[in-house]
């Protein structure tokens, strides 16, 4: 939900024109998070001048407003500091007075951007508007431009630096956010602060890097900004800030670049050198492009460093190629993707199985009394698929939690519990408070995520990188089978010791090897999806998806998927319960598709199919592709056989095709369905 991306130069020249397409680019890097309007406040003629355009819609909208308003066009900077935001309406409708960038006052004096939520807003609003502050939007950010604003006023005169009036304003809010800040009364800086949305920087310089970390700066109260030409601290600092960063020991900085994002996507065209910011960090660029990191808080137990990382993933990675759409191309990728998620970590010729990532805390989870899943939307569905093999592997209770339902219940939690932690951004702010709820009360925490340096990779004490690469389809797919797959491996190594399971377990790890072929074969039903999709289903207003067992979870995921793309009223029912309640829906002019692929549930599954037929229902059906007992005047879509707990990751292909057709044909912009958005960064 929202992107945030910034771009600062310092003592390399730079046109106008390209730090716009350079903010917008890195906005339509962040698209796929999902956005209702965008925003660019980028510096002006002067050193005192900040400019600020904002438009309703698609960030093509913002571009044509800035070529038909920004003036001069090719005014070279020789240092500046920008900022860009796509917002998610969530405080106030989607206006242009309501989008980001937000300012203090018409003089533009400080203004912010912000992804996240200000829980106190409210009350904050109140004190500044009995203090004379008046406001122009509706939301709750704009508490934080005015607040700034206050902060300043009230020094009267006395000029406190730029992160210590930042560190005194974010001490007042409450709630997960990300900021972004410029200031007429500070050209030439920014400041930024993460608290529980994600946050990284890019570094971009021809010079060489001294070190790959950068120190964090012990916490000090009430520091005031060295006025110019002193000699202590500020010039002090900025020679061990080179001493650092840079080669370099002069006074200026060397030519360098800053980029920062929500998202990695929109940093790897410029730099794979990033830094990843902890939450109540506070990263200060001052005048003279110097890097410093702050704390809000002191003695928190985080390291008192942050290091460079580099990003291995490859532009072409999050380009469309020759699909219509990201969503099309990420299904397509999934013979691909399960590979790069088994790769390395299974031996099919000892049928063994090794998760680096678990390898250390592997006796610590067996010796646990219950393992506790947590997860939200299409994570939590592959939680539901693969909790019936996790316990016939481990013999291990497993117990399934709605990350939003688990923090609203307070459910108790103990230190010989396992918590797993999935979430595909790794930035799910409901996932994140239940895994900071399980630490707090001392059960081991195990993270699934498919980003690498995401908060929940970071904060769990071991975990799995699916490595799926990276997903710009809000609605999630490849992410989906990557998932489940992660935990399947990891249900395999846990299950390793018990010689009971080996024969089950070599079975299973054949059907892995067998995986990426059988997949390929299913994406060959693509057409006869389109089909069905165009003659039988397009103009449904409602439709039920059936299954039972291993196939309980995909017609959750499916109808999850049906819903969100082609905004279709659609239902996933386990088949066990028909005779309880739904049964009464069942009638002829009901879309309806079951779920029916060999396995010990088959013939369960076949009384539902009775059951539904008796009733004057026309169900189609998923079945395998030497199924025989099944009448021909039924629709069939078939798929290979594989082990039982593997056909969730076949039959949801097809059914995430049929979504994807669906949406096309009902005039859907596919990749971005409205209301939604990629990563849920707020509750």
């Amino acid at each position: 939900m929202c992107g945030i991306f910034a771009y600062l130069n310092y003592n390399c020249k730079r046109e106008r024109k390209f730090v716009i397409d350079t903010l917008l680019n890195g906005l339509g890097r962040l698209e796929y998070r999902g956005y209702d309007s965008a925003g660019m406040a980028i510096d002006g003629d002067t050193s005192d001048q900040i400019l600020i355009y904002k438009e309703v819609g698609k960030v093509r909208a913002l571009r044509e407003l800035t070529e038909k308003s920004v003036s001069d066009p090719g005014h070279i900077y020789e240092t500046q500091t920008s900022m860009a935001h796509t917002r998610w309406a969530t405080h106030g409708r989607p206006l242009p007075i309501n989008s980001h960038p937000h300012r203090s006052d018409a003089k533009n004096q400080f203004t912010v951007i912000h992804n996240g939520i200000i829980t106190n807003y409210k009350e904050i609003k109140t004190v500044l508007l009995n203090k004379g502050y008046s406001f122009e939007s509706e939301t709750d950010t704009e508490v934080v431009a005015k607040l700034m604003l206050y902060i300043y006023d009230s020094m009267r005169g006395n000029k406190m630096a730029f992160h210590e009036m930042v560190k005194a304003c974010c001490k007042e809010l409450e709630g997960a956010s990300a900021f972004i800040f410029k200031s007429t009364h500070y050209p030439g800086e920014m400041v930024v602060y993460r608290r529980g949305s994600p946050l990284l920087l890019g570094i971009k310089t021809e010079k060489k890097l001294t070190a790959d970390f950068v120190d964090v700066e012990p916490i000090t109260e009430g520091m005031v900004e060295i006025q110019e030409g002193s000699v202590t601290d500020e010039t002090a600092y900025a020679r061990r800030a080179h001493t650092h960063l840079f080669s370099d020991t002069g006074d200026e900085a060397p030519g360098v670049e800053y980029f920062f994002s929500s998202d990695p996507s929109a940093i790897i065209e410029h730099t794979r050198r990033v830094l990843y910011l902890e939450d109540d960090d506070i990263a200060h660029i001052s005048a003279k492009g110097d890097l410093r990191i702050h704390r809000l808080t002191r003695n928190d137990g985080v390291s008192s460093i942050r290091s460079i990382k580099t990003l291995e993933m490859e532009l072409a990675e999050i380009m469309k190629g020759s699909f219509p759409h990201f969503m099309l191309k990420e299904i397509y990728e999934q013979p691909e993707s399960v590979v790069n998620t088994i790769r390395g970590r299974i031996n099919f010729e000892t049928k063994q199985v090794n998760v680096g990532g678990l390898r250390n805390h592997l006796s610590s989870i067996r010796r646990c009394r219950r393992i506790v899943f947590c997860a939200c939307g299409t994570s939590y569905n592959s939680c539901i698929a693969t909790r019936g093999i996790f316990e016939e592997l481990t013999e291990i209770p497993v117990s399934l939690e709605l990350a939003s339902d688990f923090m609203d219940r307070a459910s108790p939690i103990f230190r010989d519990d396992v918590c797993v932690f999935v979430s595909q951004s790794g930035e799910t702010a409901d996932t994140i408070m239940a895994m900071r709820y399980c630490l707090q009360r001392g059960a081991l925490c195990v993270g699934i995520t498919n980003t690498v340096g995401s908060t929940i990779s970071r904060e769990t004490h071991c975990g799995i990188h699916i490595n799926a690469g990276p997903e710009i389809g809000v609605a999630s797919t490849k992410a989906y089978t990557s998932q489940y797959l992660a935990l399947i491996l990891m249900a395999l190594q846990l299950g390793e010791d018990r010689s009971s399971m080996a024969q089950r377990r070599a079975e299973i790890i054949k059907g892995i090897q067998e995986l990426p072929e059988k997949i390929k074969e299913v994406l060959k039903v693509d057409s006869l999806i389109t089909d069905i999709s165009k003659n039988e289903l397009h103009d449904q207003k409602s439709l039920l998806i059936l299954g039972r067992g291993y196939q309980s979870a995909t017609c959750l995921e499916a109808a999850l998927k049906i819903k969100e793309l082609a905004y279709i009223h659609s239902e996933g029912i386990f088949s066990g319960e028909l005779k309880h309640g739904p049964l009464a829906l069942i009638e002829e002019s009901l879309a309806i598709i079951m779920l029916m692929t060999r396995d010990s549930h088959y013939i369960k599954a076949r009384n539902a199919l009775q059951q539904v037929i008796a009733r004057g229902g026309k169900p189609i059906i998923v079945c395998n592709n030497e199924e025989q007992d099944i009448s021909d005047k039924y629709r069939k879509i078939r798929i290979p056989s594989t082990v039982d707990c593997l056909s969730g990751i076949l039959a949801i292909i097809p059914l995430q095709l049929l979504s994807y057709h669906l949406a096309v044909m009902n005039g859907v912009d596919v990749d971005f369905p409205r209301n939604l958005a990629k990563s849920v960064t707020v509750e």
